[in-house]
Protein backbone atom coordinates (compact mmCIF):
# COMPACT_ATOMS: atom_id res chain seq x y z
CA UNK A 1 0.00 0.00 0.00
CA UNK A 2 1.32 3.38 -1.00
CA UNK A 3 0.86 6.75 0.60
CA UNK A 4 0.49 8.53 -3.05
CA UNK A 5 4.38 10.68 -2.27
CA UNK A 6 6.68 7.51 -3.59
CA UNK A 7 6.87 5.82 0.25
CA UNK A 8 6.04 2.85 1.33
CA UNK A 9 3.07 2.74 4.60
CA UNK A 10 4.65 1.19 7.69
CA UNK A 11 1.58 0.30 9.36
CA UNK A 12 2.62 0.67 12.94
CA UNK A 13 0.63 2.91 15.52
CA UNK A 14 3.20 5.96 15.26
CA UNK A 15 2.75 6.15 11.54
CA UNK A 16 -1.31 5.81 12.15
CA UNK A 17 -0.63 8.96 14.50
CA UNK A 18 1.60 11.17 12.32
CA UNK A 19 -0.62 10.61 8.99
CA UNK A 20 -3.51 11.54 10.85
CA UNK A 21 -2.10 14.62 12.35
CA UNK A 22 -1.24 15.56 8.59
CA UNK A 23 -4.62 14.80 7.59
CA UNK A 24 -5.74 17.35 9.81
CA UNK A 25 -2.67 19.68 8.64
CA UNK A 26 -3.85 19.21 5.05
CA UNK A 27 -7.74 19.60 5.52
CA UNK A 28 -6.51 23.01 6.98
CA UNK A 29 -4.21 23.92 4.69
CA UNK A 30 -7.33 23.23 2.66
CA UNK A 31 -9.93 25.37 4.09
CA UNK A 32 -7.36 28.38 4.03
CA UNK A 33 -6.89 27.93 0.29
CA UNK A 34 -10.57 27.83 -0.03
CA UNK A 35 -11.05 30.82 1.36
CA UNK A 36 -8.04 32.86 -0.59
CA UNK A 37 -9.66 31.67 -3.18
CA UNK A 38 -13.21 33.26 -2.45
CA UNK A 39 -11.29 36.08 -1.79
CA UNK A 40 -9.62 36.27 -4.97
CA UNK A 41 -12.61 35.63 -6.93
CA UNK A 42 -14.46 38.80 -5.08
CA UNK A 43 -11.42 40.99 -5.74
CA UNK A 44 -11.04 40.11 -9.21
CA UNK A 45 -14.87 41.23 -10.03
CA UNK A 46 -14.32 44.53 -8.13
CA UNK A 47 -10.81 44.98 -10.46
CA UNK A 48 -12.69 43.88 -13.61
CA UNK A 49 -15.48 46.46 -12.88
CA UNK A 50 -12.80 48.71 -11.74
CA UNK A 51 -10.84 48.32 -15.16
CA UNK A 52 -13.95 48.86 -17.46
CA UNK A 53 -14.17 52.29 -15.41
CA UNK A 54 -11.04 52.95 -16.20
CA UNK A 55 -11.13 52.00 -20.12
CA UNK A 56 -14.81 54.12 -20.51
CA UNK A 57 -13.03 57.21 -19.20
CA UNK A 58 -10.14 57.67 -21.32
CA UNK A 59 -12.12 56.47 -24.29
CA UNK A 60 -14.06 59.61 -24.96
CA UNK A 61 -10.90 62.01 -24.04
CA UNK A 62 -8.49 60.13 -26.02
CA UNK A 63 -11.09 59.94 -28.81
CA UNK A 64 -11.59 64.17 -28.35
CA UNK A 65 -7.35 64.27 -28.55
CA UNK A 66 -7.22 62.44 -31.55
CA UNK A 67 -9.78 64.28 -33.82
CA UNK A 68 -8.00 67.70 -32.46
CA UNK A 69 -4.63 66.23 -33.10
CA UNK A 70 -6.58 65.44 -37.00
CA UNK A 71 -7.69 68.62 -37.45
CA UNK A 72 -4.42 70.05 -36.11
CA UNK A 73 -2.49 67.90 -38.96
CA UNK A 74 -4.60 69.57 -41.71
CA UNK A 75 -4.44 72.74 -40.41
CA UNK A 76 -0.33 73.47 -39.83
CA UNK A 77 0.57 70.32 -42.50
CA UNK A 78 2.82 67.66 -41.49
CA UNK A 79 6.33 69.22 -41.69
CA UNK A 80 5.01 71.77 -39.41
CA UNK A 81 3.90 69.39 -36.93
CA UNK A 82 6.18 67.02 -36.92
CA UNK A 83 8.73 70.02 -36.11
CA UNK A 84 6.29 71.51 -32.52
CA UNK A 85 6.23 67.27 -31.96
CA UNK A 86 10.35 67.22 -31.89
CA UNK A 87 10.32 69.97 -29.45
CA UNK A 88 8.22 68.39 -26.85
CA UNK A 89 10.31 65.79 -23.88
CA UNK A 90 10.32 62.44 -25.48
CA UNK A 91 10.09 60.64 -22.08
CA UNK A 92 7.42 60.52 -19.22
CA UNK A 93 8.28 60.20 -15.39
CA UNK A 94 5.93 57.73 -14.10
CA UNK A 95 6.19 56.91 -10.25
CA UNK A 96 6.52 53.01 -9.32
CA UNK A 97 5.41 51.48 -6.14
CA UNK A 98 3.96 48.31 -4.85
CA UNK A 99 0.80 47.73 -2.65
CA UNK A 100 -0.22 44.16 -1.61
CA UNK A 101 -3.46 42.46 -2.51
CA UNK A 102 -4.38 39.51 -1.24
CA UNK A 103 -0.74 37.97 -0.50
CA UNK A 104 0.17 39.41 -4.05
CA UNK A 105 2.50 42.47 -5.12
CA UNK A 106 0.49 44.76 -7.45
CA UNK A 107 2.36 47.55 -9.34
CA UNK A 108 1.12 51.16 -8.98
CA UNK A 109 1.38 54.14 -11.25
CA UNK A 110 1.54 57.74 -10.64
CA UNK A 111 2.17 60.11 -13.40
CA UNK A 112 4.88 62.70 -12.06
CA UNK A 113 4.69 66.36 -13.58
CA UNK A 114 1.44 66.24 -14.58
CA UNK A 115 -0.26 69.00 -16.15
CA UNK A 116 2.96 71.01 -17.15
CA UNK A 117 1.41 73.09 -19.95
CA UNK A 118 2.40 73.22 -23.62
CA UNK A 119 5.89 73.32 -23.83
CA UNK A 120 6.31 74.58 -27.69
CA UNK A 121 5.75 78.36 -28.94
CA UNK A 122 2.09 79.53 -30.73
CA UNK A 123 3.50 81.31 -33.44
CA UNK A 124 2.83 78.93 -35.80
CA UNK A 125 0.63 76.41 -34.47
CA UNK A 126 -3.22 75.51 -34.34
CA UNK A 127 -5.37 76.07 -31.40
CA UNK A 128 -6.75 72.71 -32.12
CA UNK A 129 -3.44 70.99 -31.33
CA UNK A 130 -3.32 73.03 -28.19
CA UNK A 131 -6.77 71.19 -27.13
CA UNK A 132 -5.02 67.51 -27.98
CA UNK A 133 -1.93 68.20 -26.26
CA UNK A 134 -4.08 69.72 -22.45
CA UNK A 135 -6.50 66.88 -22.88
CA UNK A 136 -3.44 64.08 -23.54
CA UNK A 137 -2.25 65.54 -20.62
CA UNK A 138 -5.43 65.19 -18.71
CA UNK A 139 -6.13 62.30 -19.68
CA UNK A 140 -2.64 60.46 -18.84
CA UNK A 141 -3.55 59.54 -14.92
CA UNK A 142 -6.51 58.01 -16.63
CA UNK A 143 -4.54 55.69 -18.62
CA UNK A 144 -2.02 54.97 -15.93
CA UNK A 145 -5.05 53.95 -13.75
CA UNK A 146 -6.19 51.65 -16.53
CA UNK A 147 -2.89 49.51 -16.82
CA UNK A 148 -2.96 49.74 -13.16
CA UNK A 149 -6.35 48.20 -12.74
CA UNK A 150 -5.34 45.60 -16.01
CA UNK A 151 -1.93 44.46 -14.72
CA UNK A 152 -3.20 43.93 -11.30
CA UNK A 153 -5.90 41.47 -12.60
CA UNK A 154 -3.20 39.50 -14.32
CA UNK A 155 -1.47 38.87 -11.25
CA UNK A 156 -4.56 38.37 -9.14
CA UNK A 157 -5.70 35.63 -11.99
CA UNK A 158 -2.31 34.11 -11.91
CA UNK A 159 -2.23 33.93 -7.85
CA UNK A 160 -6.28 32.31 -8.17
CA UNK A 161 -5.12 29.73 -11.10
CA UNK A 162 -2.18 28.69 -8.78
CA UNK A 163 -3.91 28.40 -5.36
CA UNK A 164 -6.69 26.37 -7.51
CA UNK A 165 -3.88 23.81 -8.31
CA UNK A 166 -2.89 23.43 -4.93
CA UNK A 167 -6.56 23.11 -4.07
CA UNK A 168 -6.82 20.48 -6.78
CA UNK A 169 -4.12 18.69 -5.29
CA UNK A 170 -5.12 18.81 -1.58
CA UNK A 171 -8.49 17.35 -2.60
CA UNK A 172 -7.93 15.00 -5.49
CA UNK A 173 -4.39 13.70 -4.13
CA UNK A 174 -3.04 14.55 -0.94
CA UNK A 175 -6.09 14.08 1.43
CA UNK A 176 -7.21 11.08 -0.68
CA UNK A 177 -3.83 9.09 -0.11
CA UNK A 178 -3.78 10.20 3.63
CA UNK A 179 -7.54 8.49 3.80
CA UNK A 180 -6.55 5.46 2.40
CA UNK A 181 -3.33 5.34 4.27
CA UNK A 182 -4.94 5.55 7.61
CA UNK A 183 -7.56 3.13 6.48
CA UNK A 184 -4.91 0.31 5.08
CA UNK A 185 -2.71 1.30 8.50
CA UNK A 186 -5.74 0.44 10.74
CA UNK A 187 -7.14 -2.44 8.98
CA UNK A 188 -3.59 -4.18 9.53
CA UNK A 189 -3.71 -3.18 12.91
CA UNK A 190 -6.89 -4.69 13.48
CA UNK A 191 -6.14 -7.88 11.74
CA UNK A 192 -2.95 -8.33 13.86
CA UNK A 193 -5.19 -7.34 16.95
CA UNK A 194 -7.33 -10.34 15.64
CA UNK A 195 -4.40 -12.97 15.19
CA UNK A 196 -3.14 -11.90 18.27
CA UNK A 197 -6.72 -12.71 20.02
CA UNK A 198 -7.05 -16.04 18.57
CA UNK A 199 -3.42 -16.85 19.32
CA UNK A 200 -3.65 -16.07 22.91
CA UNK A 201 -6.43 -17.76 23.12
CA UNK A 202 -5.22 -21.03 21.57
CA UNK A 203 -2.37 -20.43 24.09
CA UNK A 204 -4.86 -20.54 26.94
CA UNK A 205 -7.22 -23.73 25.90
CA UNK A 206 -3.56 -25.33 25.55
CA UNK A 207 -2.47 -24.52 28.90
CA UNK A 208 -6.03 -24.93 30.53
CA UNK A 209 -5.96 -28.69 28.81
CA UNK A 210 -2.36 -29.24 30.01
CA UNK A 211 -3.73 -28.18 33.43
CA UNK A 212 -6.51 -30.69 33.32
CA UNK A 213 -4.35 -33.60 32.59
Amino acid sequence: MSSGFGSKVLPTKIELIRIRKSLTVSRSVHKILEDKRDVLLRRLDEMIEGATKARDETWGPLSAAYDSLFDAYLRMGALRLEGTAATTPLQLTVEVNVRRVVDVDVPTLKVIGEGKGLTYGFVDTSSTLDDATRTLQDVLPSICKAAEVENAIFRLATELEKTQRLINALEFIIIPSYGGAIKYISATLEEREREEFVRLKHVKNVLETRKEQ
